[in-house]
């Protein structure tokens, strides 16, 4: 549509007017005919039918179901889009994020012997076995995901389990927590690891009758074997993440807090960006303080590849994991008399150390899983809050089992409680065994977090678990496993609500990594991440939530996965 301005008639300001009246209003885009359903910032559900993008693929606004168009003249034709997508009426809910994930190690699980489906130790024998006879020219067997809770077992496994099944070679394999390490014969002989080799501290070597080691290796324990077990390459690497980011989309998962990145890890991840194939978006915490300053030098680093991928902060461990007893508690357990588990840093290291991340602007993370861990982090955040003033969000991963005289402490200091749901509904068993019923009042406490004032992100700590956001919502507000199990929910008085718990899966998770400006919920000026499934999530019942079906994954107003 044109005015014309030639006529002497028309003063200049006033033709320029005329002008900008007669231009139609402009976006680049419309995601049109959908029932759409997000959240606001206040936690309530928020219904739409179209969504308006612009060029930098941002939001602009959500079109109201009862809207109705402006009626069209020759003088107001209306909006002109660059593109639009008909969605024929299917759903359109927020990407999902995951609080804590490990990105490479998805992977390179998914690409390597993976054990998580077993459930004997005679089933993971076979699969290691195959796996050997259908690898002959890997010098070394690598793998990850073995859980002999889940077997039933009653012990760890043994390197003679092992050398039953592959002999000739050395087998490494991480426990599905990555807490722990079985290695057969040939790998503790690759390592020069003897009956004379003392636990390092913060580890622990699982010793066999006659005191020589018998094949577990729990936490720091496991660094024994890391100038033996051959490196990861650069190209698996690379091989690696694109698998990742393909289960990830697939599961509607649009950013993550990758909890814990190595140097090779950023350099894939830089790779990645500088060919335009990072599509997922990355809050990259390091792994520990040295491998946070050689990323980030003075400080985070600025969004890359459009907020795709940024240093946030580093990741630093206070202890290990409840499987494998090396969560650090202030009693012994309940099944291992005399063992409190494993505190990797006396309280002035952490305190230190989390100094020397804070100085430098670094957001900082805690894993914490046992009572004593959290109640250490809980006490270098009180110190550290004293000199560090402004939004720190100090962050404590899992804080899984927590005191409840220091549950309080989570709502002081800006403190964010990054938790997975799924591990609640997978570990119950298993906790109630360690600790003892007295001993649960605080753990896997999502609601009296909220309750105390502490913000609330939720993740999978895949690969330990799927990342499936659909299983965690669901998980969250009904404390049930996907069998249903227990009836009623374990400890059901730490349930959160629906909208709670889809919160803590996209807003509450990218405030947590210092990006609610960027994403996480479908608001004017936020990235267009969104997803087409095929259910609302907001109203099925919680098995229905469960088997939620990705159809698509748009990433910056752009497709990024589809279901094929």
């Amino acid at each position: 549509m044109y005015v014309r301005c030639r006529s002497r008639r028309l003063p200049f300001l006033a033709c320029a007017a005329a002008l900008v009246a007669a231009t139609p209003a402009f976006a680049d885009a419309l995601i049109d005919n959908v029932a759409g359903v997000t959240l606001d910032k206040a936690g309530r559900v928020v219904r739409f039918k179209a969504l308006v993008i612009d060029k930098a693929g941002r939001v602009v606004r959500l079109v109201a179901p009862d809207e109705q168009p402006p009626k069209r003249t020759k003088k107001n034709p209306g909006p002109v889009y660059d593109w639009r997508a008909d969605m024929k009426g299917r759903v359109l809910v927020p990407g999902m994020i995951d609080a804590h994930g490990h990105v490479i190690e998805l992977g390179l699980q998914a690409l390597t012997l993976d054990l998580s489906d077993t459930t004997s130790l005679d089933m993971a024998k076979a699969k290691i076995a195959a796996y050997a006879k259908g690898n002959p020219d890997r010098a070394w067997i690598i793998g990850t995901g073995w859980n002999q809770e889940k077997w039933g077992l009653g012990r760890f496994p043994t390197a003679a389990d092992l050398d039953a099944v592959v002999a000739d070679r050395p087998v490494y394999l991480s426990r599905a927590d990555g807490h722990a390490a079985w290695a057969n014969s040939a790998a503790m002989r690759a390592a020069k690891i003897t009956a004379a080799t003392t636990s390092p501290a913060g580890g622990r070597i699982e010793k066999g009758a006659n005191g020589a080691p018998a094949g577990v290796f729990v936490d720091a324990a496991t660094q024994l074997f890391d100038r033996a077990v051959p490196p990861v390459s650069p190209k698996d690497r690379t091989a690696a993440f694109l698998k990742a980011q393909a289960i990830l989309l697939g599961y509607g998962v649009t950013a993550v807090a990758d909890m814990g990145s190595t140097v090779e890890d950023w350099m894939t991840y830089r790779r990645m960006g500088d060919i335009g194939a990072l599509r997922v978006r990355i809050m990259s915490y390091g792994h520990g303080i040295d491998t946070t300053v050689m990323i980030g030098g003075t400080g985070p680093t600025p969004w890359l590849y459009d907020d795709r991928l940024k240093l946030e902060g580093v990741k630093i461990y206070s202890d290990g994991a409840l499987g494998s007893r090396g969560a650090w508690l202030k009693a012994p357990y309940v099944d291992a008399a005399g063992n409190r588990g494993l505190g990797f840093l006396t309280d002035d290291q952490l305190q230190n150390t989390m100094s020397r991340a804070a100085m430098d602007n670094y957001q900082v993370a805690v894993h914490a899983i046992g009572d004593r861990a959290n109640q250490q982090a809980l006490d270098a955040i009180a110190e550290l809050s004293q000199t560090y003033k402004g939004d720190r969000r100090w962050r404590i991963e899992h804080a899984q089992v927590v005191d409840p005289a220091d549950l309080p402490r989570f709502g002081k200091n800006g403190i964010i409680a990054s938790m997975q749901p799924t591990h609640a509904t997978g570990d119950r068993v298993m906790a109630e065994a360690r600790l003892g019923q007295a001993r649960l009042a605080g753990a896997y406490a999502w609601r009296s977090m909220l309750a105390n004032g502490a913000g609330l992100a939720f993740g999978s700590d895949f690969p330990v678990e799927r990342p499936d956001p659909w299983a965690g919502w669901a998980a969250a507000f009904t404390r049930t496993d996907a069998n249903g199990e227990p009836a009623g929910g374990w400890r059901p008085e730490e349930a959160v609500t629906r909208e709670q718990a889809w919160w803590a899966f996209t807003g509450g998770a990218a405030y947590a990594g210092f990006a609610e400006s960027k994403f996480g919920n479908l608001a004017p000026g936020q990235k267009a991440d969104f997803l087409i499934v095929d259910r609302d999530p907001a109203t099925v019942a919680p098995a229905d939530l469960r088997q939620t079906k990705v159809l698509e994954t748009w990433i910056g107003g752009e497709k990024a996965w589809e279901r094929k």
